[in-house]
Order: C-alpha cells, then sequence, then structure tokens
C-alpha cells in the first residue's frame, strides 16, 4: 500500500522532487504547499497545490510524511525545521536509478536525484540534495541542508558545510574542507581548502568576492 506524502515547495525542483516520488512506488502524493502568488490550486504533474507553507501545522498528524522540494539551501533548512517541529516525519527520497554503496549513511529529508553515484563510507546530512548525475565518491562528508548541483564531482575524503551549494558540472579533489554557507561557482575546479561564507570561481577556483554565500 503506497503511503501519502506531503510536498513543500511547488517550483521547478518540485516537479524532479515529485516525479522521483512517485518513481519509487512507495509515495502517493496527498498534496504540495507553495508561497508563490496565485499557487493555491493549480496542479504540478497532476498533484494539487493546497495552499502555503502557512498550512504546514495543518499536516500535524502523527507520522505524517513530507519531503521539502525547494532549492534554496536557506529556506530548505527553515521549512523542514519548522516542519518537523510541528509533528510532521521527514523522509529521504532516493532515484531508482541512483547507486549508492552499502556503507553510505544518509539523513533525514535527503533527495538523491536520477544517475547520483554516493560511494563507500560517505555520509549525507539532512535536508541534502545530491542532483541529477552528482557523484559523491568514498569517505566524503556532506553536511546538512547542502546542495551538489548535476554533474556536480566530489572526490575521495571531500569535507562540504552546511547550506553549502555546489555548482553546476564543479569538481573538487580529494581531501578538500570546504566551509558551511559557501558557493561553488559551475564548472570550477577546487584545488584548495575554502573557508565558510565565500564563493569561488574558475580553474582553479579562486574567490570571488567578499560577499557572504547566504547573503
Amino acid at each position: 500500500m503506497k503511503k501519502d506524502l506531503l510536498v513543500i515547495g511547488g517550483g521547478g525542483h518540485a516537479k524532479v522532487v515529485i516525479d522521483l516520488a512517485l518513481r519509487s512506488g512507495v509515495w502517493r502524493i496527498a498534496g504540495v504547499l507553495d508561497d508563490a502568488p496565485g499557487a493555491t490550486g493549480r496542479a504540478i504533474l497532476g498533484c494539487v497545490v493546497l495552499g502555503g507553507t502557512e498550512r504546514i501545522s495543518d499536516y500535524a498528524r502523527p507520522g505524517t510524511a513530507f519531503v521539502i522540494a525547494i532549492g534554496s539551501n536557506a529556506i530548505r533548512e527553515r521549512l523542514q525545521t519548522t516542519a518537523t517541529a510541528a509533528g510532521l516525519v521527514a523522509v529521504t527520497l532516493i532515484h531508482p536509478s541512483a547507486v549508492l554503496a552499502e556503507s553510505v549513511r544518509i539523513g533525514n529529508g535527503a533527495v538523491v536525484m536520477a544517475g547520483a553515484v554516493i560511494n563507500s563510507d560517505a555520509t549525507i546530512g539532512n535536508g541534502v540534495i545530491v542532483n541529477t548525475g552528482a557523484v559523491v565518491d568514498h569517505d566524503c562528508h556532506l553536511g546538512d541542508y547542502c546542495h551538489l548541483a548535476p554533474g556536480a564531482t566530489l572526490c575521495g575524503s571531500v569535507s562540504v558545510g552546511p547550506r553549502t551549494l555546489v555548482g553546476v558540472g564543479a569538481s573538487v579533489i580529494p581531501g578538500i574542507a570546504i566551509g558551511s554557507d559557501c558557493v561553488v561557482g559551475a564548472g570550477a575546479a577546487v584545488v584548495s581548502h575554502v573557508t565558510s561564507g565565500t564563493r569561488v570561481v574558475g580553474v582553479p577556483a579562486r574567490r570571488a568576492n567578499m560577499e557572504r554565500a547566504s547573503e
């Protein structure tokens, strides 16, 4: 018997998450919550938007499952924290075509997309997105609510801090530590450690500016 799943978020990323959930054969979409103006009542892949995220508490029945389908790391963290505090249960979704080693440890509310590969003894935190075709090699650690974008590659023993975005097609050589709240630009090649709150771009990747990535 399929289980009901509440999807929080209604943009393009939500379409991919909904498709993933339906393909799993485990979940039936109970509805979608989205804050976009005029979103209520429209359908996303046949799933109706029931209202905004202020309605999270309306679904706070014991055991109600949810997933945050929003690309912004900070917003995903805030809403997962809110929904969990209200009594909902964050579920982890893994696309059937993803490849995960048996020793991978993965947190609550993480989403692993089609074609992703996560190798031995990697640790994936709560609310992490490992997007389409991304590679996480052995002994990597992804902190809570970070996002590995499509086609990004982490070589062995890489550490990525909470809420960090590793951009499309970026590569990180073995043993590198990337701090929290960072942005690694699309196509970057990271060959040295990255301190928290910075943006790096290019080949090899260099600091882009002094702004914090969360701003």
